[in-house]
């Protein structure tokens, strides 16, 4: 619910920026805290370990998880880390303690927002694993044409003149595949139900639901995925071969915001195959930054590794915005007591209307500022409490910048 321009820009803003945590001064880790949580997964401690199955056979990944665990990892790796993938034990212990004086902050602090934190911190140095030095491909030039101010929509400075200076996310229309599982300030469940047929992504935020058809003929051996989510699979969906999986594609003319999936088992892990999107969202948090193409393909692997995490990929390919595919890699896991709630996103939504509003404001001042010939007066956020600068009266608040750790 956003329910003013100042409000609601803030919360947008720390919503969609995914960043380390910066630690409200950092604590002693927990004891399940203190472990690097990849290490702990079963399949890690017993690479026989097996996933339960459902009533009819397939892996079981139903439940409700959350991507909280992952909110100190960032995007592309820093620097330093070259083309490693892990923490070590020292960065580690920085991490972890900078987690749980987030954590600590966030439960007996914080009182207006609902920030979350999860009870673990896994060692990862970014969510890109390929290409190997953890960065996100350079974009093609056909990429770049279409950057453009409505990319952080009220994450940035405007201007804010129409409908098109916002994100959909703004709009509480949408946050994108990606998007809308990249952890953020809040709302980071997704539910995953399972039938025979079908399996079910139920976002938490903006409530996006995928129902994705589940190709019933065979549960296959391992054969398509790539080493790490690495190299390229095969330019084939499942949808386009005869695999018993009766439901036609939706056709070239159909785009859609979270695209057309088709999904099947290989092994213990679910692969999705999604294309027919839109050219209106990100990869990014929360849906935003310069947009894909539609002729984005994205491939996912859901594995679950431990009774409390899966470990999932999720590989882009757009040729037409990228130079080359990337991959990402995440563990969404279950939280104590974590539940879904409703997200009532239209119901409160000022963004749009307070943001036109203020603009409207700003141009005013403009002219009278031309008029009396003064300066024109600089354009502002009002979100300087939760960027960490200095705020008369406010206690200083870093919620996200910095360096990575």
């Amino acid at each position: 619910m956003r329910t003013s321009w100042t409000v609601a820009g803030a919360l947008a803003l720390l919503a969609g920026t995914m960043v380390a945590a910066q630690g409200f001064g950092s604590k002693t880790p927990t004891a399940l805290r203190a472990i690097p949580a990849e290490t702990t997964a079963a399949k890690a401690k017993d690479p026989n370990w097996k996933a339960p199955k459902t009533a009819w056979g397939q892996p079981n990944l139903e439940g409700v998880w959350t991507s909280d665990d992952m909110r100190s990892v960032q995007m592309s790796r820093a620097p330093q880390y070259g083309t490693r993938e892990l923490l070590t034990p020292e960065e580690f212990t920085r991490r972890a303690s900078g987690d749980e004086g987030s954590r600590d902050r966030a439960v007996n602090q914080e009182t207006i927002l609902r920030n979350e934190f999860g009870v673990r911190t896994f060692g990862y140095t970014s969510f890109v694993v390929d290409p190997p030095n953890g960065q996100m491909p350079a974009m093609m030039a056909a990429g770049r044409t279409r950057a453009a101010n409505r990319d952080a929509g009220t994450f940035g400075p405007g201007p804010f003149n129409d409908f098109e200076d916002f994100t959909l996310y703004d709009r509480c229309v949408t946050r994108g595949l990606v998007g809308s599982i990249l952890p953020v300030l809040y709302g980071n469940g997704v539910r995953i139900l399972q039938t025979p047929n079908e399996v079910v992504l139920s976002y938490e935020m903006v409530h996006d639901t995928r129902i994705i058809p589940i190709d019933p003929s065979t549960l296959r051996e391992p054969q398509g995925r790539p080493e790490q989510g690495r190299g390229t699979t095969s330019s084939v969906s499942p949808r386009a071969e005869s695999r018993g999986d009766l439901r036609a594609d939706v056709g070239p003319a159909i785009k859609q915001y979270m695209g057309s999936s088709r999904g099947h088992f290989e092994g213990d892990t679910l692969v999705i195959e999604t294309s027919h999107f839109t050219d209106r969202t990100s990869i990014g948090a929360n849906g935003n930054g310069t947009r894909h193409s539609d002729r984005m393909k994205i491939t996912e692997w859901l594995t679950r590794i431990d009774p409390e995490m899966i470990d999932y990929r999720i590989r882009v390919e757009d040729p037409v915005t990228y130079t080359a595919p990337f991959t990402l890699r995440l563990t969404i896991t279950s939280q104590p007591g974590y539940e879904m709630y409703e997200y009532s996103c239209h119901e409160g939504n000022g963004a749009v209307k307070y943001a036109l509003s203020a603009e409207r404001e700003y141009d005013r001042k403009v002219a009278e500022a031309k008029a009396k010939g003064l300066p024109v007066p600089p354009r502002t956020m009002g979100m300087e409490v939760y960027t960490g600068q200095a705020v008369e009266g406010r206690e200083e608040i870093r919620e996200f910048g910095g360096t990575a750790r």
